[in-house]
């Protein structure tokens, strides 16, 4: 027994399950790559006032789930609980904008970490990949990453998802709209906290999941009724242009998402099959973030998928995704002589980019044979007194038991071609 476990909330990743994650980071980052996207980096852990100020004073995120240390030399720091203000952060920080083409793509992988209730699809540290186009305002830009995201849905095979829009007006239109619905938000019936938060950050409120609060927020204001000329005509340029492209999406007009600095088009990701957990990611327009974290104006647009709820929706709909098997060829040598010829080979066909593995610790025939069969390997060579004396080695195919002997200085060339 170990005595130490992995902390509450939190899971290892860990062969062979640990592959479909590394396909589905794959999967997401594959379209962004083909569009222009780079690959950013940023620490997993900021500053505390970075998300204080770009995240939100009254989120969740911020006031609830937050891991913040102080650390020795008395600087305050938080663990990242999301990715956009980190990569907005260091964009600003090396100056992109100004390297004189915008919008400036990115698109990064990575662990994230909220002080949660820990459930099923909810961790409290867990895995996303993400991207953000800084410093444009262009409907277009919001389709291509919804678009995008789509499109590396598809990929791995998954269908049943529906993609929520709306749009949140900007600052023209959205004071008006907060204003008659603290309104509305102050005749009901609330407890303190959310009261508070009808003060600070009155949107929330609609995103509260209690039955209690969701029942009495029936006839509340909608933000579309709201919007201006210039938010009304950009997103019906969205939704137009997602159209075009047969991406289906359904108008929602009470998603607001849990962040504080998105305007205009926010989207979000859900998959029936998981439960109360259904978002497996989301994103949207930021247009004032750049200067709520002291940066010049620069519109930008954004997702982050989550790795882990995107497995939980491949498993709700049954898919398997076919991974390459992680060794093709697996040698089994009997006796020391063997053992420095075909570790020798092994090594000669990894070179060549043939996975090949090795019975290692000094394995009888048959446990060898065993450790080949669990590798997955389409062939097995083993190699034995009698083979080294004739210079051949017996090349097994694993699923039909058929056994040839191969010239030992032939063997590379052989797989070679059978592998091709």
């Amino acid at each position: 027994m170990s005595t130490f476990k992995a902390p509450k909330g939190t899971y290892d990743l860990i062969p062979p399950d640990s592959a479909t994650y590394l396909a589905v980071r794959e999967a997401i980052a594959a379209p962004l790559r083909n569009s222009g996207y780079g690959y950013i980096e940023t620490p997993g852990f900021e500053n505390v006032e970075l998300f204080a100020r770009g995240v939100g004073e009254s989120t969740d995120i911020v006031t609830k789930e937050m891991y913040t240390f102080e650390t020795k030399g008395g600087d305050k720091l938080a663990l990242r609980p999301e990715g956009t203000a980190s990569v907005l952060r260091a964009a600003l920080e090396a100056n992109l904008h100004k390297a004189g083409n915008l919008p400036v793509k990115l698109w990064y992988s990575g662990s994230y970490y909220r002080y949660e209730r820990p459930q099923k699809g909810r961790y409290r540290h867990f895995s996303q990949v993400g991207a953000e186009a800084i410093g444009a305002e262009d409907p277009a830009l919001d389709a291509e990453l919804i678009i995008l995201a789509d499109q590396a849905y598809r990929s791995l095979g998954l269908s049943d998802f529906r993609i929520l829009l709306n749009s949140l007006g900007d600052k023209e239109c959205r004071p008006v709209y907060r204003a008659a619905l603290q309104d509305f938000l102050r005749g009901l019936d609330l407890d303190d906290d959310t009261r508070r938060r009808v003060d600070i950050n009155p949107l929330r409120v609609l995103d509260d999941k209690r039955e209690t609060v969701q029942k009495q927020l029936a006839g509340a204001p909608l933000l579309r009724d709201y919007l201006c000329d210039a938010c009304k005509a950009y997103h019906e340029e969205v939704r137009t242009l997602l159209v075009a492209q047969g991406v289906s999406f359904e108008d929602d007009p009470r998603l607001v998402r849990g962040l504080d600095y998105y305007t205009r088009t926010t989207f979000e990701f859900v998959h029936d099959g998981l439960g109360s957990q259904s978002a497996v990611g989301g994103g949207g327009r930021y247009d004032g973030l750049s200067e709520m974290i002291g940066g010049p104006a620069l519109p930008s647009v954004g997702w982050a998928l989550g790795v882990d709820r995107t497995v939980l929706a491949l498993q709700a709909e049954g898919i398997e995704l076919r991974l390459p098997s992680t060794t093709s060829v697996f040698a089994v040598p009997l006796g020391e002589e063997a053992r420095r010829v075909l570790f020798a080979k092994v090594t000669e066909l990894r070179k060549v980019g043939i996975a090949a593995d090795f019975s290692y610790g000094g394995k009888g025939l048959k446990a060898a044979m065993k450790a080949a069969n669990r590798s997955g390997a389409r062939y097995a060579l083993v190699l034995g007194e009698r083979d080294l004396a004739e210079g051949v080695v017996q090349l097994k195919e694993m699923e039909s038991g058929e056994q040839t002997a191969i010239a030992v200085n032939e063997i590379v060339a052989e797989l070679e071609s059978r592998l091709g």
